[in-house]
């Protein structure tokens, strides 16, 4: 006689345990690589059909692919390695989404419980080694303890400021068996982010908006990890305030919007710049004042300023530059209510003085700091990225970057109307990026452009993946801004190191179009302005394939306005004629 009842939990082994969490979390595609520690997982990923596995082909490529996939959809992004240097390989792109507040679940197999602080055959400390640059991080010693420990994991990398945690599972977990049941909710008795802001603070900052007479409103990229795009456009349009954003800000605020000022920061507009340094009131929404966005904070301290600031995370706040109203909260929670306490007050910001303001503001535009000098015999960089823009204006489409100078040029010259769109590395800076970004966002957004604008160093930091995106029919755009040096390295030397070129020429580059031939996808060496948009065109057209531009650009160019390190945001260089 059959004795279970539809209650009786089902007895499973960890590895499919961890699948059935996965599923539970709505997770569609994850990135990995197997190895031994990790088996009875990949066996489990095989007998399932509702999660697509990738094959890359090195881990850090896995991360950076799953949080290129976290970053265009705003879902948690899964990766998949195995111990020892499977983890080690990972430990980049884990930085690297830590750096951005990415949220992501990054699964480590582990060798077996007994063998774990024996030097086993590909043994490392996960948790220790991953300590700094995660969220959090679990080592699951009991299978037991699997289905709770992923349910806390994805509560934990998608709420509050968001962030990479590690699960690292040992063999045996993966093959012990348990009652499986997984939680529908979890609660954490040390981690309860806060969402609402102190309505209090937030009618001390109601007052000093309106009061302002120079405000400036700067966003960064805690808007768009927030969701909150929507939110800041409706306060903007209600105040008429001039506006700017980080570098991973872009897109929250139209580019095409009146109020946007551009990017500001190091190698920011004259007119962002100068107008964050001049503001009496600063609104700053989801940013941290970094080191590249106000540059030397004592500098920035000379002017006499208001600070208010809204940050899902305290340790934020106050950090670099003193704040007078500190707002902790969701930004989309806290702009809700903002908006609702600016629709219900009765004072009203002075429209002679915003009047003053936009004047002011006007004339440091006639500086037309982007303003470059055109060719006819070379290819100037910003030129590419202009082409670009004009071709997929009012398309569905995605750019992602590596690190440097093309990075600077697509950041200043592409303009982002929409959130989530402009996919880089901001606070690490990591080169590699690019082409595993651009492969998570196709997977996830196939009917979507997606461009990998990438110089020839950075790309050959993850061009193995080029193998990727042929066998997972991923059709990227890559543009690589190829001027034979490391741009951005030779821009520094030559400003701050006598022009003393130590080691930042390509002397030995491989025929770009060649390799990608080899790679099975299609390649385009182009040497001549007047054949940019030919190639673009034809690249576009080409929806099904992945075609690598190599783009002989100009090796003089460096990237203005530049703001040199430990120097004030208004001490900038606008060009050559400042050296």
């Amino acid at each position: 006689m059959d004795m279970s009842s539809p209650t009786t939990p089902e007895v499973l082994n960890g590895s499919d345990i961890l699948v059935r969490c996965l599923q539970a979390e709505g997770v569609k595609y994850m990135w990995g690589y197997p190895g031994g520690a990790v088996l009875y997982i990949y066996d489990a990923l095989y007998k399932q059909d509702t999660i697509q596995h990738v094959l890359v082909r090195h881990e850090q490529a896995a991360v950076h692919a799953a949080d290129g996939y976290a970053r265009a959809t705003g879902d948690v992004g899964v990766a998949l390695v195995t111990s020892g240097p499977g983890v080690t390989n990972a430990v980049t792109g884990i930085a690297t989404a830590y750096m951005d507040s990415i949220p992501m679940v990054i699964i480590t197999g582990q060798v077996p419980t007994p063998a774990i602080g024996l030097d086993a055959f590909q043994e490392c400390d996960t948790v220790g080694i991953t300590r700094p640059i995660v969220k959090h991080n679990f080592l699951v010693k009991d299978v037991a303890d699997l289905a709770v420990t992923l349910k806390k994991a994805f509560h934990i990398a998608r709420t509050g400021r968001p962030g990479p945690v590690v699960v690292d599972v040992p063999k045996d977990v993966s093959l012990n068996k348990t009652a499986f049941s997984y939680p529908e909710t979890v609660e954490m008795r040390s981690y309860n982010p806060v969402r609402k802001g102190h309505g209090g603070q937030i009618r001390k900052a109601v007052q000093l908006i309106l009061g302002a007479k120079r405000p400036y409103i700067y966003t960064g990229g805690g808007v768009i990890l927030a969701n909150a795009a929507a939110e800041l456009r409706e306060l903007v349009n209600l105040l008429g305030y001039p506006t700017t954003s980080t570098l991973m800000g872009l897109g929250a605020i139209a580019a095409s919007d009146k109020t946007f000022l551009g990017m500001l920061g190091m190698h920011g507009t004259y007119e962002a710049n100068m107008t964050m340094q001049s503001a009496d009131v600063v609104l700053a929404v989801g940013a941290r004042f970094d080191d590249r966005v106000i540059g030397n904070p004592k500098h920035f301290a000379q002017v006499e300023r208001k600070i208010i600031h809204i940050d899902i995370d305290p340790s934020s706040i106050s950090k670099r530059v003193k704040v007078d109203v500190p707002i902790v909260g969701d930004v989309k929670d806290v702009l809700q209510e903002l908006i609702a306490q600016i629709k219900e007050s009765t004072q009203r910001a002075d429209p002679n003085a915003l009047a003053a303001w936009w004047n002011q503001i006007g004339e440091w535009k006639k500086r037309e700091c982007l303003k470059y000098k055109t060719s006819e015999d070379v290819i100037k960089p910003q030129f590419v990225i202009e082409t670009l823009a004009r071709l997929t204006r009012g398309t569905d489409c995605y750019v992602t970057s590596d690190v440097g100078q093309h990075q600077m040029f697509a950041a200043q010259f592409y303009p982002f109307d929409e959130p989530r769109r402009w996919i880089n590395s901001g606070g690490l800076g990591t080169m590699g990026v690019g082409l595993p970004y651009a492969m998570g966002i196709k997977l996830a957004k196939p009917d979507a452009d997606v461009f990998c604008v990438t110089g020839e160093g950075s790309i050959q930091m993850c061009i193995q993946e080029l193998s990727t995106c042929l066998q997972y029919q991923t059709a990227v755009k890559v543009l690589s801004l190829n001027n034979r040096y490391l741009g951005m390295v030779r821009q520094w030397q030559q400003l701050d190191y006598g022009s003393r070129y130590s080691h930042s020429y390509m002397d030995a580059l491989p025929d770009f179009v060649k390799l990608a031939e080899a790679y099975g996808h299609v390649g385009m060496l182009i040497e001549r302005p007047s054949d940019v948009e030919g190639a673009l065109r034809e690249a576009i057209k080409l929806k099904d394939r992945t075609v690598f531009l190599d783009i002989r650009t100009d090796p003089t160019e460096n990237v203005w306005p530049m703001v040199k390190a430990g120097q004030g945001i208004s001490e900038m260089l606008l060009g050559s004629e400042d050296l």
